[in-house]
């Protein structure tokens, strides 16, 4: 009977394990498959977002036609760029992820691999030819005016950025073997350490180390002007006398004539389509004295208001900048350890974390640069004023 009862705890226990064990991998693969379902979820908004934003972007300029400048069309390649990662890249890379097997053949790995690469790149180039727009408008604003009707000079400059950003990876991708190993996508030079180095260097320090350049070049522009400012209103306070004259510069209005001037007749002023303009010497260490100013305020109103343009211009620049840093910087030095080091020197979760911090920026990009800019807004307020019309027919 003792025998009897002691089988019985022991088949009773061992059932009880069983059930206990069923019960804990029914939980562990529950857990698992809510995190799969919330990354799922989360990266599907994510990506929304940036075809969404990029959208928006590319809409601004088919309804507003004076976004049409030469610096706004590096603005729409970049959401050109950044839409295609997000409407063709990043979709195809979660499944991949998160089955760790790509399913959808060798012909489509190279050719999704060829898009990532170079849109990828796309993107970094042309935040860094924003970034030296930025720094020509600041620093030769006279030059920059006279160039912004010349489209032809920006079409050329991003074809520029296209061809690069292709030659830069796609060779070894087309033309290279790839990996043998099977339901495997990337790059037969993934693992090249050397490769991986002298690519990074080119899409991401080179354009960084520019960008910060242009930064803090257009800073140093500025603090040497609001000194210069602050030396002429100590001067006229002062009432020291000007050795500095008049020239002239390119404005978008008419401005009073002042001394030296007021000889020229108002036919001559069309017959120039008002186009040249008297200012002041915003640039030079100027002095003018308390008549001077006085005669013509709207001169100096002009350096004024240039001065606070290009500190908004210097403080936008620097977001970008930082943005910049942020979402390419881990993804970089990841490539780079990775493939140095002999061992495994890290997790694989931090490779995928560091891809789409990468994609990130993707996203951030339509949010950042309309935001700096007020022809920007007034697009998507008039957007916005479009939808509702169609809403309310």
């Amino acid at each position: 009977m003792q025998i009897q009862n002691a089988n019985y705890l022991n088949n009773a226990t061992h059932v009880t394990l069983l059930i206990l064990n069923v019960t804990e991998d029914l939980e562990v693969q529950f857990q698992s498959d809510m995190k799969t379902i919330f990354i799922i979820l989360f990266l599907s908004l994510f990506i929304l977002l940036t075809i969404f934003g990029n959208i928006l972007v590319m809409l601004a300029f088919i309804v507003d036609k004076r976004l049409r400048t030469q610096s706004n069309f590096f603005l729409l390649n970049l959401a050109i760029c950044d839409f295609f990662i997000g409407a063709f890249t990043s979709p195809l890379y979660v499944p991949y992820m998160l089955t760790g097997k790509w399913m959808l053949g060798k012909h489509l790995c190279k050719l999704w691999l060829v898009a990532d690469y170079t849109m990828c790149t796309a993107s970094a180039l042309n935040v860094t030819l924003i970034s030296y727009d930025r720094f020509i408008s600041v620093t030769k604003a006279v030059l920059y005016r006279s160039s912004q009707k010349n489209h032809s000079e920006a079409f050329l400059k991003i074809t520029a950025v296209w061809i690069m950003s292709f030659l830069l990876y796609s060779p070894s991708i087309l033309v290279g073997k790839g990996d043998n190993i099977e339901n495997v996508c990337r790059m037969g030079l993934f693992d090249t350490w050397y490769f991986n180095l002298i690519t990074s260097v080119f899409d991401f320090f080179l354009p960084l180390i520019s960008i910060s350049f242009f930064n803090l070049s257009i800073y140093w522009n500025i603090t040497k002007r609001k000194m210069k400012k602050r030396q002429s209103t100590i001067s006229i306070s002062t009432g020291e006398k000007s050795s500095v004259k008049p020239f002239i510069i390119a404005t978008n209005q008419v401005l009073a004539s002042v001394d030296g001037v007021k000889d020229i007749s108002t036919q001559r002023w069309k017959r120039e389509d008002k186009v040249i303009r008297l200012g002041v010497a915003c640039k030079r260490n100027s002095s003018l004295q308390a008549d001077q100013i006085s005669r013509m305020p709207s001169n100096y109103n002009i350096c004024v208001i240039k001065l606070s343009r290009d500190k908004n211009v210097a403080k936008s620049l620097a977001v970008l900048v930082l943005v910049f840093a942020v979402c390419w910087m881990p993804y970089s030095l990841v490539i780079i350890i990775s493939t140095a080091c002999p061992y495994d020197c890290g997790a694989s979760y931090w490779y995928y974390v560091t891809v789409w911090m990468l994609y990130l920026n993707s996203a951030i990009n339509p949010i950042l640069y309309p935001m700096c800019h007020k022809s920007f807004r007034k697009a998507f307020s008039l957007l916005w004023q479009l939808c509702l019309k169609l809403l309310t027919v």
